[in-house]
């Protein structure tokens, strides 16, 4: 699926890119992470591809995800596949265009039903879903993003 993405043929494209930006204190994370959202929002986005991985950047996403794209699905591969620092940008692309291809979102592992968010609690259709933002937030405290597309 990765190969499918990268070769920028096919099915698939890369819409927006954002480049973010490197937070310093905790506070500064919701207000990177509300930027990135809204400039990655001029379409209607179906899902959001989330970093969630049981830090203090998970609430911090959480409330812009909240304020910016409250009805959009959203998923985060961490909790089945841990933490893969470097390469972790790369696998949300890959969940991305998979759910994307398959209009389908697998269950977010130990996720509270309760949080707010459209969380995949099971298997979920996401049947029409056209676009996905990807978030990545890095352990040396940055976050980017993309819009991907499927055509």
């Amino acid at each position: 699926a990765g190969a499918i993405v990268l070769a920028r043929d096919g099915t698939f494209t890369i819409e927006c890119a954002h480049p973010g930006g490197h937070f310093t204190k905790r506070a500064e994370a919701e207000e990177i992470l509300k930027r990135i959202l809204r400039d990655l929002c001029q379409s209607e986005i179906d899902l959001v591809i989330s970093s969630a991985n049981g830090t203090f950047v998970d609430q911090a996403e959480y409330r812009a995800l909240q304020a910016i794209v409250p009805n959009a699905f959203v998923y985060t591969v961490k909790p089945a596949l841990g933490e893969s620092v470097g390469a972790a940008g790369l696998w949300h692309v890959i969940v991305a265009a998979q759910a994307l291809r398959s209009a389908e979102l697998p269950p977010v592992l130990h996720a509270d039903p309760a949080i707010g968010l459209r969380l995949s609690l099971s298997r979920t259709s996401v049947a029409g879903a056209r676009r996905a933002i990807v978030l990545s937030c890095g352990v040396n405290q940055q976050a980017a993003g993309l819009r991907l597309a499927i055509r």
